[in-house]
């Protein structure tokens, strides 16, 4: 069986390695594990690029996430897994021989039996109500881990794009092509929102959510008096990245003395296509690549060839001059449209932060967001102010409090959103080594992550 797991995430990043790291022995055995990101702002972006084989940014939402990653699937079957839902060691065995068609009447689609991790005695009740209910039914919930052949579930049009209850919604329509196959091995599902708002509170809200819902409530009040947050609109904006070409002995030098010439370069070379991974996914604007030295290096060459990306040489100048002279060029071209310019040593940045970014020049003149050394890893205008780069101690743990210095005596309104971090001294290396240990971030191809520029 050719298995395709999607496990849509939105800040998972507290416990998502060890969501991942689980199906690793899936993925041993031949499954592909696709994350699909909602825009998140912590590092749940990262931690996946280290440990799926795919990671795709979708508007927020479980129904559009599970979407995008069955989209263009080639598996034979769709597992779709909440990131707070562990499988069952051999869930591929299993699953094979739920929809074994050998089987008479055999099987399309199906789900899990369900175990919350919680000790309230209670929970033990809630588990077997939520698996008795679903074998008298023919409903399945996304905490039971839904399968269904990929064919079956192109034949009913997916997952219906609804904020909440599109779990039993397509469970509706694919028990009409016949009962989910109830595997009795069950899943472990987190207990954390039991546990955050209680267990009688939360079991009574489910409750009356479900009922609200069979009597024909609309998804989108019910997923408002659940707690979720209306999804933004998507704000247009171009985006500029600085990278310097991962040269031997002229890359990431202050990484020398634990990585030495050949693997800083190498390193370069991984952090530049990462950035580049992440601003295409953003798909909000153009992306331009201002190179140094120059666009000439075989790398920037190769960039361009494959995606198509404008790639410009870096002017000289300080740190300050380079980052100006991309936005004078920008606005002389773009006199009404943002621009958002990122450096390539923040392995933190993800699609999510862009997005934020970009929605704040809606409100401000200027974005920033402050690196934890003093600096800041991007900064966004949509109305030239070229004093922010005037006066600075480049390089300094001064920057951003200078910065800000020259944002107030312009008299522009500007927006931090949180803080995050780079990589430039070998304390931050081994820092990004234990974030993803056991497994290193991954290099990705040129192509697949930049398929929005071709």
């Amino acid at each position: 069986m050719n298995l395709q797991i999607v496990m849509p995430v939105l800040n998972e990043g507290d416990t998502l390695h060890a969501s991942l790291h689980a199906l690793q022995p899936l993925r041993q055995r031949g499954a592909e594990l696709v994350v699909v990101d909602g825009g998140s702002t912590d590092n749940t972006w990262a931690l996946a690029r280290a440990l799926a084989d795919q990671v795709l940014l979708a508007p927020r939402g479980r129904a559009a996430q599970m979407n995008a990653g069955a989209r263009d699937c080639d598996a034979g079957v769709l597992l779709f897994l909440h990131a707070d839902t562990r499988l069952p060691q051999d869930a591929d065995r299993l699953i094979a021989q739920a929809l074994d068609t050998g089987v008479d009447p055999g099987h399309s689609w199906g789900r899990f039996d369900v175990r919350i991790d919680g000790a309230h005695l209670i929970l033990r009740v809630v588990e077997r109500l939520m698996n008795l209910r679903s074998r008298l039914t023919g409903i399945a919930t996304g905490d039971q881990a839904i399968f269904v052949r990929r064919e079956v579930l192109e034949r009913v049009g997916g997952f219906a794009d609804l904020p909440l209850m599109e779990d039993i919604e397509l469970s509706k329509r694919l028990r009409k092509l016949g009962p989910p196959a109830c595997i009795k091995v069950p899943v472990t599902t987190s207990a954390r929102r039991w546990q955050q708002h209680g267990v009688w509170p939360s079991i009574l809200l489910m409750w009356r959510l479900r009922l609200a819902y069979f009597l024909g409530a609309s998804p989108h009040a019910l997923a408002l008096r659940y707690g979720y947050a209306p999804r933004p609109e998507p704000a247009a904006a171009a985006f500029a990245i600085l990278a310097k070409a991962p040269v031997a002995g002229l890359a990431k030098t202050r990484l020398l003395p634990v990585l030495g010439a050949a693997a800083a370069a190498r390193a370069q070379r991984r952090f530049t296509l990462n950035t580049l991974q992440v601003t295409s996914q953003t798909a909000l604007g153009p992306v331009t690549l201002w190179c140094a030295p120059n666009a000439d290096h075989r790398f920037f060459r190769a960039v361009q060839r494959t995606t198509g990306m404008v790639c410009i040489n870096q002017p000289q100048g300080d740190i300050g001059a380079r980052m100006r002279h991309a936005f004078e060029q920008h606005f002389a071209h773009h006199a009404k449209g943002p621009l958002v310019l990122v450096g390539t040593d923040c392995p933190g940045l993800a699609p999510g932060h862009l997005q934020q970014a970009a929605q704040a020049l809606e409100q401000h003149d200027v974005v920033l967001i402050p690196a934890e050394d003093g600096g800041y890893v991007l900064i966004g205008m949509r109305v030239l102010v070229p004093q922010v780069f005037e006066g600075i101690a480049w390089s300094t743990p001064h920057v951003m409090a200078q910065t800000r210095d020259q944002l107030r005596r312009a008299g522009v309104s500007w927006l931090e959103l949180p803080t995050l971090w780079d990589v430039d001294e070998p304390a931050d290396w081994q820092r990004l080594q234990a974030l993803f240990k056991p497994s290193p971030l991954q290099e990705p191809s040129i192509t697949s992550p930049l398929k929005a520029q071709t």
